[in-house]
């Protein structure tokens, strides 16, 4: 069968090749890959800069933004043929760790888990995969092709899931967000904060293309420039650009008792000027908190899923800007700058 892989760590080591059949000790449940949404992990994987082989391997099926159909399921279990489902990212490390072992994959203690597509687990953009039903979650049918966006919006979910955690430790009313970026991260940020009845504020630096208009469809407020500059006080901010300076501004211009959580993963190799006894002096006597947030485990993936059947569908359409077939793959690593979100199409629906 066909999958894009890579050799972690070699720049333009990407291609198309034959692989043999997926193994059975991944699992009974057998899926056909539809669809595989490309993210910036994606492109540094790519690029040689992140991604660990299977062990023993030295090339990696890269993937983890998923959407497939089911082809061949064990009686009685979550999913059956036919189904449209995602492949959940990570897995439980082997020891396993205390939050591995309560079902917690995503707080993994020992650093032992494996992702598919990132981290010594072969990822899902090849025609077939197996996986073991625990980590396939179906996807509402009226969703269909839409679907491949339930892994991110998961991510999110869980990040929104962090700040209500930490806001309800104390009387909580938010009513103001603020959203910093407006990739796919960001505007699924902001649809579920919109779905949540708060005012919502975006903040990206682009003037043109789809993000304004896609981000005022919401019902929500689309700013460029600084946080300081919107003139809001923000209840809850989801940092989801990972730009150092937006990191701090976010944790400035927060709302006493206001919780920030970031799910941007910053580069590193700049350092910024911080007034970093001011910081901690208005985080203490305003009750703030900052909390971070990487990837989500199976009730993450489930409020994803709850979350895009409620929302518009034509908005949603709009999220996926392109669609590339799976012999042109390396267009969709090629952005341009009207790009939200780009789609690797295996088959369809």
């Amino acid at each position: 069968m066909k999958a894009l892989t890579v050799q972690p760590g070699q720049a333009g080591s990407a291609r198309l090749e034959d692989v043999p059949e997926p193994p059975e000790s991944d699992g009974p449940v057998v899926v056909e890959t539809l669809a595989i949404g490309v993210c910036g992990t994606d492109a540094e994987i790519v690029g040689g800069r992140y991604g660990w082989p299977p062990p023993g391997r030295e090339r990696l099926v890269i993937g983890h933004e998923s959407l497939g159909r089911v082809v061949q399921a064990p009686d009685g279990g979550p999913v059956k043929t036919g189904d449209l489902a995602v492949g959940i990212v990570r897995r439980p490390d082997p020891v396993p760790c205390p939050s591995c072992a309560a079902g917690e994959w995503d707080f993994c203690r020992n650093g032992q888990y494996t992702e598919r597509g990132i981290k010594q687990h072969d990822g899902y953009c090849s025609e077939r995969y197996r996986i073991h039903p625990d980590f396939l979650v179906p996807v509402p049918t009226e969703l269909g092709p839409l679907g491949v966006l339930l892994e991110p919006t998961s991510v999110v979910a869980k990040a929104w899931e962090e700040v209500e955690r930490i806001g309800n430790r104390a009387h909580w009313e938010p009513r103001c967000a603020v959203v910093t970026g407006a990739g796919p991260i960001g505007l699924l940020a902001a649809l579920i904060g919109v779905q949540k009845g708060l005012e919502v504020h975006v903040l990206d630096r682009v003037t043109s293309g789809p993000k304004p208009q896609l981000v005022a469809d919401l019902g929500a407020h689309y700013h460029t420039g600084s946080i300081a500059d919107m003139g809001v006080s923000a209840d809850a901010v989801i940092e989801c650009t990972g730009v150092g300076q937006l990191v701090f501004d976010a944790m400035e211009h927060t709302a006493p008792g206001g919780v920030v959580c970031l799910t941007g993963v910053s580069s590193g190799g700049r350092q910024l000027a911080v007034d970093a006894g001011l910081l901690n002096r208005s985080m203490v006597l305003e009750n703030e908190a900052v909390v971070g947030s990487v990837n989500a485990n199976r009730r993450h993936y489930q409020a994803g899923a709850d979350a895009l059947a409620r929302a518009d569908r034509s908005w949603l359409e709009r999220l996926v800007s392109r669609r590339v077939p799976l012999e042109q793959w390396a267009q969709a690593l090629e952005r341009s700058d009207d790009d939200v979100k780009v789609v690797i199409e295996l088959g369809s629906p």
